[in-house]
This record gives structure tokens, C-alpha cells and sequence, in this order.
């Protein structure tokens, strides 16, 4: 797995996902998270990934006129398109986990699902504004929501109205419904899955090794709630399975060891999985900005491009 150092990470501001919770409309948040990350990398010393300008070439009939530099025919009554090192057709699909548990939250924080809809929409925006085909796989147990990968007019719009609309799932089964993804993502793609990962790893390995086997480039961004990490609680309760609805009673204060320990093997086993099949693996808190995400996002998608993603 290609990762890198937490000290060369670009620094931008943006909004936290609380307050993006606030705009009501899925596309001017994906907009704005975008358009503010890319106006961040533009300042910085990591400008380059997708957008950067290359060259100029002579138009050619069929060319997209969207490129075409109109200043430059003004000036010269020739006409040039511009080119970008980011154009390389690179066809992504969103995998993004619907299961009864995506919807946790500790208040003031927003629902994991609500942080991977957030997310994938971002992406889906940036990815269609680097001319890249995107697709969408909703799941719990199964494909709940499913749109072929296509680059035309109008897919943004058909992915975003689907992540707002994606059904509430019920229990999950994330290595059943990877196998089914593997059965219809055939061509070549870039696939990014947004889940919390409660899978067992022996399950959850043999079917990321099926992605990949298809020649698959994969990213996967393991979402959780602060609170699951840290585990602040401390008055007794009974802790509700969101999944199954079986109750638990709980004296955190005896719990709290044992279950840090449970999830930091669970977590550092997810980890070694994926490093294992040369799978790019980001731990994401809802309470973290999306820029570090797309920057993960973008860094592989250079390394695709540049042919440092080995198949």
C-alpha cells in the first residue's frame, strides 16, 4: 500500500462535516468542499495532481469546445484546445456502505453514513470534473443501489440525487456484497469503498483480494465515529446493537480496556489486509474534514496514471 507521510500531508482549512451538514443542497456541498480543496492545493507545494495546464494543441474537429481557449482565437484567430495532465479517463466506482450501523452517531457528530455520502459526493464532483466516468454501489447485504460508471451530461446530477436518496439498510454482510460488486464492476476501474468495516477480516480478505484479482485499483476509507475509537462513556447502560436490536447492559469503566484492545486488533488486522493486496487504506473520523480524503484520493490517481500502480 502506497501511504504517505502524515508530515508531507498538504495543510488546508475547511469546513468541519457538522457544519457542511447544514447546506441543504448535496451538490453545492460537494462544490464547495471541491472547490475549496482545490483552491488549497493550488497554494501549495502539492499543485499538479489533475488540474494542472500542460499544453496547448491545434483544435481538431470533434474536440470538446469546453476546452477550447477562447482568449487565445480572440487574440490569434486560431483556435487551440487546452490540455491537462489530469485527462486520462479514469473510470471510478463508489462503494458506499448503507447497513443499519452507518447510521451512529455520539451528538454533536453526524451519522458515519451521512459522512460517506458527504465524501462520496465529493469525489463524484471531482471526478467528473477531471472528464472521469463515475458509477455508484449502494449496500448492506446486497446491491441496494447500483449506476453504471458514464461519462455524459447529466451523471453527476444522477449520482448526487441517488446519494440522496439511498434507502436505509439492514444488516450487513460487506465481504457477500463485495463478491456481488466484483461480479459487475468487469472493466478496468478505480474502486473506492466508504464503510466502517464490521466484517470479520478472515471474510472481509478473500473478497478484496477478488476486486483486485479483476484487475481493480482500490482505495478504502474506514469511517468511523470518534467515539467508537475512544470510547468515552461512563455511567452504566445498555448498549443497543443497531443491526441485530440485541441489548447489552454495560459498566464502561470495566469495558472500556477490553473493547480498545478488540478494535485495535480488529483495526490494525483491516490495516495489514489491505497493505497486503496493494490496497490504498485511510482511517477517516466524522469529525475530520474531507480534505485529506480526496488528497488520498487524487495521490492514487496519479500513481494510476503514471503507471505506479502495478495490476
Amino acid at each position: 500500500m502506497n501511504r504517505v507521510d502524515k508530515e508531507a500531508r498538504p495543510t488546508f482549512r475547511f469546513l468541519r462535516p457538522e457544519v457542511l451538514a447544514k447546506i441543504s443542497s448535496l451538490e453545492l456541498l460537494a462544490r464547495t468542499v471541491v472547490e475549496g480543496f482545490l483552491a488549497g492545493l493550488h497554494r501549495s507545494p502539492y499543485m499538479g495532481f489533475s488540474t494542472d495546464f500542460a499544453e496547448y494543441r491545434p483544435y481538431l474537429p470533434g474536440d470538446d469546445l469546453r476546452y477550447l481557449d477562447w482568449k487565445v482565437l480572440a487574440r490569434t484567430d486560431r483556435a487551440y484546445i487546452k490540455k491537462f495532465r489530469g485527462d486520462t479517463n479514469t473510470r471510478l466506482y463508489l462503494l458506499v456502505d448503507v447497513s443499519a450501523s452507518m447510521s451512529y452517531r455520539l451528538p454533536p457528530g453526524i451519522e458515519k453514513r451521512e459522512y460517506a455520502c458527504y465524501l462520496a459526493a465529493s469525489l463524484a464532483y471531482l471526478a467528473t470534473r477531471q472528464n472521469d466516468a463515475v458509477g455508484l454501489m449502494a449496500f448492506d447485504r446486497t446491491i441496494r443501489e447500483y449506476l453504471p460508471a458514464r461519462w455524459r451530461p447529466g451523471q453527476l446530477h444522477l449520482i448526487l440525487s441517488a446519494l440522496e436518496r439511498l434507502p436505509w439498510g439492514g444488516t450487513s454482510a460487506i465481504a457477500e456484497a463485495l463478491q456481488r460488486s466484483a461480479e459487475r464492476i468487469r472493466r478496468r476501474s478505480m474502486i473506492v469503498l466508504l464503510s466502517d468495516l464490521y466484517e470479520l477480516p478472515e471474510r472481509l480478505g478473500p473478497a478484496l483480494r477478488r476486486l483486485r484479482s479483476h484487475g481493480q485499483d482500490l482505495i478504502v476509507f474506514h469511517i468511523l465515529d470518534e467515539s467508537e475509537v475512544t470510547f468515552p462513556f461512563s455511567e452504566p447502560a445498555r448498549f443497543v446493537d443497531m443491526e441485530t436490536g440485541e441489548e447489552v447492559p454495560v459498566a464502561p469503566e470495566a469495558f472500556r480496556a477490553r473493547y480498545r484492545e478488540a478494535l485495535h486488533r480488529h483495526l490494525e488486522e483491516i490495516e495489514r489486509l489491505c497493505r497486503a493486496h496493494g490496497i490504498e487504506y485511510q482511517r477517516m473520523l466524522t469529525t475530520q474534514p474531507l480534505d485529506w480524503a480526496l488528497y488520498a484520493y487524487l495521490g492514487r490517481r496519479a500513481r494510476q496514471r503514471d503507471g505506479r500502480c502495478r495490476f
